[in-house]
């Protein structure tokens, strides 16, 4: 689990930020060095394994793109997951229609493995996994985001667009049917 997001993260990144918005491309560097990691790790939680890096580097292409209009409401972090959620739905979208646009030419749709069906070797990963996999898109974000991101409720409602009471119910659901599903295999 990663550390917390803290106030003097939120200061670097904005001093990156201007050094970047200045002509430094090492600050550009420095940035997706700080921020890659965690965004891969969501993308692969949500089921995006093999195309993690590509949808991480959409991120900051997306992100760099368009600084000139982060208004700094929120943190350059929870910006640039709530950048990377919006690609994963819309990746989601679009395989959708192609699948459909498939189906319909009358060819069998291709399958694909996710990140963790490769990586999942104990019995309890297996547990919390099929878990998981049982949960609404909705909680599944949000206790990604809080358990395996550390960030706060108020952040998580920010990317996931809803409010941070809502974040918090949608957090005390999935933990309790992750706890109710384990326990019951």
């Amino acid at each position: 689990m990663s550390e917390a997001y803290d106030a003097g993260e939120d200061a670097t990144d904005r001093a990156l930020v201007a050094r970047w918005q200045r002509g430094d491309e090492r600050a550009a560097t420095a940035l997706v060095a700080r921020h890659a990691p965690a965004l891969a790790r969501f993308a692969a939680s949500q089921g995006e394994g093999e195309r993690a890096e590509e949808l991480v580097q959409d991120t900051f292409v997306r992100a760099f793109g368009a600084l000139d209009r982060f208004r700094g409401d929120s943190s350059l972090r929870t910006w640039l997951f709530s950048i990377l959620r919006r690609l994963v739905i819309d990746t989601r979208r679009t395989a959708r229609q192609e699948r459909r646009r498939t189906e319909l030419a009358g060819e069998e749709p291709a399958t694909s493995y996710g990140a963790l069906d490769a990586v999942v070797a104990a019995e309890t990963e297996q547990r919390v996994t099929a878990a998981l996999a049982r949960l609404t898109p909705t909680q599944r974000e949000v206790f990604t985001l809080r358990v395996s991101e550390g960030l706060s409720y108020k952040e998580i409602a920010e990317i996931v667009e809803s409010t941070e009471g809502a974040a918090r119910v949608h957090y005390h659901n999935a933990m309790r049917a992750v706890k109710e599903y384990v326990d019951d295999e």
